[in-house]
């Protein structure tokens, strides 16, 4: 992991969540490494000093100091605003200069035009999808406000009819009225007004509130697809306890209670409960609802001593796991090694979610010396649609979100049989 970055004190480094690396900190210092100086920009631009200050926001000890939507979207803008070549910040640019934005994609700046000559070659390749995220990276802000997804209905076919997003927009009534209301609504006209880039076509955002929908409800629908992938859909009155382990905010601090409701309306029998995270997570107590999700954001393997094995939460049907990232370095493989092997010791189904096939790949190979039993593996026919960049690369292979798919259950059939020997006693393996 990088040092602190430049301007902050050794007291003031990036801190380690629990007691092993994460995920959350891992980007924020990538940032650092790619562009230096940019993690620095993101803080000033929360009006927070550290990354502790922004620690501490996340659970409302802060206010963030924006006044009007104006600021609000400005300050989105200037965590992207760099030169894609030479990586020079605005601030380092002479008095009066300032730097210029492709008027293609709307996303990616330059410090001179001879930059952007020489960037051509590369940034070309990406031009057209960057167009892309740089809308939908605004639109995400009608997901927060709930004018994405628009009305929702219970499903009028079984879930195994519905093999991807083509069948899930083939049954929503009225599906073009839906988007076109989502354009007229006030807060569409708010974010254009102060998003300081000009409105896109009325066909380009109806694709964005296409791909957003997607992104807002890709989540659910895997749960749905690994429960039945596994064996595991809903039956009335037999409450499945779901574990989102390696949970990020969005699973914990951001979760809100109708992020999963389209499992509700993909199993219409049955109810879902929603533990947000970091509390005493749930046993099962119906009448309340017969899947139950609980998120732990820190080590699972943790997790597991502290409230599993000592009867305070449920043992899990399922354990999920959005974008672990155990491939992405040394570090993060070390510390997932102990979960992973729980699970597979511990026969738990689990799904991970990869972000692209370079990560699907690495993350393959990790299982696979890990010798689990693989299930299903490949493309996630809920994967989101929206198009995302790497914050401190622009000009990179785009990724999306739950893009891939790995699921295993328990140990491959010879370690199983030796996982099996080790936990009996010497006399029963004598027959004595």
């Amino acid at each position: 992991m990088a040092g602190a970055p430049e301007g902050m004190t050794s007291s003031e480094k990036i801190p380690p969540a629990g007691s092993g690396p994460h995920m959350d900190t891992l980007a924020f210092s990538a940032i650092e490494a790619n562009v230096p100086g940019l993690s620095e920009v993101i803080l000033r631009k929360l009006n927070l000093k550290n990354y502790e200050m922004l620690f501490k926001a996340r659970r409302g000890a802060n206010e963030f100091g924006i006044r009007t939507y104006h600021d609000m979207f400005r300050r989105m803008e200037d965590t992207y605003t760099f030169c894609a070549k030479c990586k020079v910040l605005p601030e380092a640019l002479p008095p009066g200069k300032t730097l210029l934005r492709c008027k293609r994609c709307q996303n990616v700046y330059y410090c001179s035009r001879e930059c952007q000559r020489s960037n051509w070659s590369t940034h070309k390749k990406f031009c057209k999808k960057l167009k892309l995220a740089a809308i939908d990276r605004l639109m995400e802000w009608l997901v927060y406000t709930g004018d994405i997804p628009f009305a929702l209905t219970p499903w009028s076919k079984p879930e195994t009819a519905v093999a991807g997003w083509d069948e899930w927009f083939d049954m929503q009534p009225n599906l073009e009225e839906k988007l076109q209301t989502v354009l007229e609504t006030r807060r569409m006209v708010l974010l254009w007004t102060n998003a300081g880039k000009p409105r896109p076509s009325n066909e380009e955002l109806l694709a964005s509130v296409r791909r957003m929908v997607t992104d807002a409800l890709s989540r659910p629908l895997t749960l749905g697809l690994a429960l039945r992938l596994f064996g595991l859909a809903p039956a009335t009155g037999r409450p499945i306890h779901i574990h989102v382990a390696g949970a990020s905010h969005a699973e914990t601090l951001d979760a809100r209670p109708s992020d999963y409701d389209e499992l509700l309306r993909m199993f219409p029998e049955n109810d879902v409960a929603d533990s947000a995270t970091e509390r005493s997570p749930l046993l099962s107590a119906p009448p309340f609802g017969n899947v139950y999700m609980t998120g732990f954001k820190g080590l699972y393997h943790d997790f597991w001593e502290t409230l599993v094995e000592t009867g305070k939460a449920a043992r899990p049907a399922m354990v999920v796991a959005f974008h672990p990232g155990f491939h992405a370095s040394p570090e993060l493989t070390e510390g997932w090694l102990p979960t992973l092997l729980l699970l597979r010791d511990y026969n738990i189904p689990t799904l991970c979610t990869l972000y692209s096939e370079q990560e699907f790949r690495r993350s393959l190979q990790i299982l696979t010396e890990l010798e689990v039993k693989l299930t299903h593996q490949g493309p996630n026919p809920f994967q989101s649609l929206r198009f995302e960049q790497a914050q401190a690369n622009p000009n990179h292979a785009l990724v999306s979100s739950n893009a891939y798919l790995l699921a295993f259950v328990g140990a491959l059939p010879e370690i199983d049989q030796l996982l099996t020997i080790k936990s009996e006693s010497p006399q029963s393996i004598l027959g004595t």
